[in-house]
């Protein structure tokens, strides 16, 4: 049994799918659903999929679980494969992204502390390369709305 403020029912309804580009995000716990506490998501990233730009988040922590497949974490400029059962923490502030150059799709588990990152955050820019249609998408949009959810973009 969950204690606090969290309900059952609250954290194992259905969750919505989100597809930004070619990654799918369902989140698990939201963070109005643990008292701002954590939010977790699960992302399904095909082989070589787009992934997102190199970015950094000054308000959470996030930390990465391997459930199927790899993926190729970059964090401050230092690679590492994140497997099954395998774990990598990128701290406030450090500058990282993702690939999967493996030849099967990943799943892995995104934990964010505090739970600050929503799904809203993905359904912005999912709405923005949806728009693009083939074309390039609006990156100062994207990065309007990387720095409304407190990402911080490349230079």
């Amino acid at each position: 049994m969950l204690a606090g403020p969290y309900s059952l029912s609250s954290v194992t309804s259905t969750p919505e799918e989100i597809k930004v580009g070619e990654v799918r995000i369902r989140f698990l716990v939201e963070g109005s659903q643990a008292g701002g506490s954590v939010a977790v998501f699960e992302a399904v990233v095909p082989t070589g999929a787009r992934a997102p730009v190199a970015h950094s988040h000054d308000g959470y922590e996030e930390t990465i679980y391997g459930l199927e497949g790899v993926l190729t974490w970059t964090v401050e400029g230092t690679s590492t494969d994140v497997g099954p059962g395998e774990v990598l923490v990128i701290p406030r502030g450090a500058v990282h992204h993702f690939d999967n150059t493996g030849d099967a799709d990943a799943r892995a588990l995104a934990i964010v502390t505090p739970g600050v990152l929503g799904p809203d955050f993905f359904r912005e820019i999912a709405a923005i390369l949806d728009a693009a249609v083939g074309g390039p998408p609006d990156l100062s949009a994207i990065a309007a709305v990387m720095q409304r959810h407190g990402l911080t973009p490349p230079p």
